[in-house]
């Protein structure tokens, strides 16, 4: 497995590419929800994509303090659905925290879970902080992993 971390200015144009057209397959197209993925908050993240010879088969994007809540915060978790149940899931989010710890220090976590992914991320430590909500029509909850679980 090859691993990238890069802020958006950083990113190839056949990475961003591959990335966008995972983003939709899965988010627009599989869970046919219609809404802008392209929300203009790309710029502002770092990206972590997991390859495996040479095929994307994960990613999502994460977020400083500051920019989506005032810790930091993970986004656009998605598998290749060719890639799923290899386990692709759990070495992303474990990626995605030795990451964000070594770049942006040990900071809290927010995220806007899908609900049925709730018992998949307080495995690593997020704990449910809101009611079900409704977001692009899939109902999701807010979680949140303290700096102290680090």
């Amino acid at each position: 497995m090859n691993w990238i971390w890069k802020p958006f200015f950083q990113l190839t144009i056949d990475e961003l590419y591959a990335i966008l057209q995972l983003r939709e397959r899965v988010f627009v197209v599989e869970q046919n929800c219609i809404y802008l993925d392209c929300d203009g908050l790309d710029s502002k993240a770092w990206h972590l994509a997991a390859y495996e010879e040479g095929t994307l088969v994960a990613y999502l994007r994460a977020f400083p303090p500051g920019i989506k809540y005032p810790e930091c915060s993970i986004g656009r978790v998605v598998t290749a659905p060719e890639s799923r149940k290899e386990g692709y899931g759990k070495k992303l989010i474990k990626e995605a925290l030795k990451q964000m710890e070594m770049t942006f220090g040990p900071q809290s976590i927010r995220i806007s879970a899908q609900s049925y992914l709730v018992k998949f991320y307080s495995d690593f430590g997020f704990r449910t902080v809101s009611e079900e909500y409704l977001e692009d029509g899939i109902p999701h909850t807010e979680m949140l992993r303290a700096a102290s679980e680090i």
